[in-house]
């Protein structure tokens, strides 16, 4: 194995002073059965398995593409892979390395393959910081299997990478690890001789509170323990401390069960100040759903039903905005994320107001489950098969387009639900405009006035 990340100098260190290494390295597992999460990439026979054993055979084992958020356990799943596999191992970072670099493990794994019939591992670390050039250097290594790539992003491959090598490389994508999954780990380093050895206890309020600021991410949740753990052994107090978890990392406990009460009530909350226009209360309660690790994606689909139920038509850029978050929420994570539900959170609590929209089909819906339904008009039934004319379908139907104005003045809805009004624009912000159109196109089909029914 050559020099790389993991150094056999710094696990000589670590070994002689476990303590100068930090908790999260420490906890490093060292096998593929210690890892905790990701269990849908470790199934035998999954890629990352061959790559640890021996791989061989007509079908070798494959360059693989890790993805997903900070601290889900890419480079933890590399290491692993260095400690335990039979092959060469070389580490590089996109943020140091070039394309120099790269064509020099290349070299030297061609040599060691031909020479010694040695296969090479290249750990390949921040890889969406490579240009296009430089990963374009990385094509003939992969596609000759002269070096099996691990190449770890955060960014979104189909965006950060090249096509070519995404094909000639299986992605696997990491998902953030879940509250069991971090309080395993957690309590592993507490009790564990190369983590905290027993010296210290976690209490369950103090627990939640790290794993809500942990927010997924294993490296953070092992930093955060290592502070607070040595904030107690150097007050000689045997138990962390809810406060002493608030003091070390510098963020309050919030009051917040993403499963219980506090989940429903903060979220209701949120939406309800968007729908009274105050920004400040919403932002208010924004901040307490992130700081408590809420997960981004509930949010922004809050906001998307909130820029349809309570803006609608008064601000047609409110649900494209909203939706917009949610795709960028999606593909950034936090913390940037926050930035993105900041701006639509505030677009949507400043927008002019109306849900005419959400009481239009809230009432369309209600007649129809109350049978009001009928045929429809034989002139509106599809005559594009043979026979339809003899059933009269499509029948005196009059093409809008061919009229001046564009509107034909024809019966459009069954006969049972005829008059119904189900749409009553507002006369706020840009809905104003839909009301003056409907009710021109009302007047011209004839339904305006007395003649039409409220729904």
């Amino acid at each position: 194995m050559e020099p790389d990340l993991f150094t056999a100098a710094a696990e000589d260190r670590q070994e002689k002073d476990p303590s100068s290494s930090p908790l999260a390295v420490r906890m490093r597992p060292r096998t593929l059965d210690e890892v905790v999460g990701q269990q849908h990439l470790l199934k035998p026979g999954s890629p990352l398995r061959r790559l640890v054993g021996d791989g061989g055979g007509p079908a070798g084992a494959s360059s693989v593409i890790l993805w997903g958020p900070p601290g889900t356990g890419k480079t933890t799943l590399a290491y692993v892979v260095s400690k335990a596999t039979n092959k060469r191992f070389v580490e590089l970072s996109a943020i140091t390395a070039g394309v120099k670099e790269v064509r020099a493990v290349i070299e030297s794994a061609r040599r060691a393959t031909g020479g010694f019939g040695k296969e090479t591992v290249l750990f390949l670390d921040e890889i969406h910081r490579f240009s296009k050039a430089q990963q374009d250097s990385l094509l003939p290594a992969v596609e000759n299997r002269w070096v099996t790539l691990i190449a770890a992003t955060t960014e979104n491959p189909y965006f950060s990478i090249i096509s070519p090598l995404l094909s000639r490389s299986l992605l696997l994508t990491l998902e953030p690890l879940t509250d069991d999954d971090l309080r395993s780990l957690l309590r592993r380093a507490l009790t564990e001789e190369r983590g905290l050895g027993g010296a210290v206890t976690l209490p369950e309020d103090a627990e939640a509170h790290l794993l809500r600021i942990a927010g997924g991410d294993a490296r953070r949740a092992l930093t955060a323990l290592e502070a607070a753990a040595g904030a107690a052994i150097a007050t000689h107090e045997a138990e962390i401390t809810l406060e002493t978890v608030e003091a070390t990392v510098d963020r309050a406990a919030v009051k917040y069960d993403r499963d219980g009460d506090q989940h429903y009530d903060v979220a209701s909350a949120l939406i309800k100040s968007i729908r009274g226009s105050d920004v400040d209360a919403a932002l208010h309660y924004l901040a307490r759903m992130i700081e408590a690790g809420e997960d981004p994606r509930f949010i922004a689909r809050r906001l998307m039903i909130s820029a349809s139920e309570d803006i609608g038509l008064a601000d047609p850029t409110a649900l494209p905005t909203a939706v917009a978050a949610a795709q960028a929420v999606a593909m950034i994570g936090f913390p940037e994320a926050a930035l993105t539900l900041s701006h639509a959170t505030i677009a949507l609590a400043l927008a002019p107001k109306s849900n005419a929209a959400t009481l239009a089909i809230s009432a369309a819906q209600d007649d129809v489950r109350r049978g009001l339904a009928g045929p429809v008009p034989a002139h509106l039934r599809d005559g594009h098969y043979k026979g339809a004319a003899k059933l009269g379908h499509a029948q005196g139907y009059v093409y809008p387009h061919d009229v001046q104005g564009g509107i034909a003045a024809q019966q459009y809805a069954p006969d049972a639900v005829r008059d119904r009004q189900y749409y009553t624009p507002t006369r706020y912000g840009a809905e104003a405009r839909y009301a003056d159109v409907v009710e021109r196109v009302r007047e011209r089909l004839g339904r305006a006035g007395e003649g039409g029914e409220q729904a």
